[in-house]
C-alpha cells in the first residue's frame, strides 16, 4: 500500500484544548501530519485517512523537541472553528 504524507501548519489565537493533549495548549502555531493510504482496485486514485498527529514543543529544557499525539481530524476541525468564532466575537 502506498502511503502519502502530508504536513500541514494550523494557527490558534486563542488558549485550546484538544482530547489526547494534557490540558491547555497555548495559542499559537502548530504542525499537523496526515498519513492517508492509497485505496487499491478503483478505477481512478483515492486515498483513505488513517493517521492524524498534532506536534507540539516537548515538554522539556529544549524547544528543539516535539511531541505527536494522534488526534482526531473531526475534533481538530471544531477547536479551529471554535478559535476562529472567539476571535470574531472578541473584535
Amino acid at each position: 500500500m502506498t502511503i502519502r504524507t502530508t504536513r500541514t501548519t494550523v494557527s490558534f489565537t486563542n488558549p485550546f484544548i484538544l482530547q489526547g493533549l494534557e490540558g491547555i495548549q497555548p495559542a499559537g502555531e502548530y504542525v499537523v501530519v496526515t498519513d492517508d493510504e492509497q485505496i487499491d482496485g478503483l478505477s481512478r486514485i483515492a486515498y483513505r485517512r488513517v493517521a492524524t498527529l498534532f506536534q507540539t514543543p516537548a515538554m522539556s529544557a529544549s524547544q528543539l523537541l516535539i511531541q505527536s499525539f494522534s488526534i482526531s481530524p473531526t475534533e481538530l476541525d471544531a477547536a479551529l472553528m471554535k478559535d476562529r468564532h472567539q476571535t470574531v466575537v472578541r473584535h
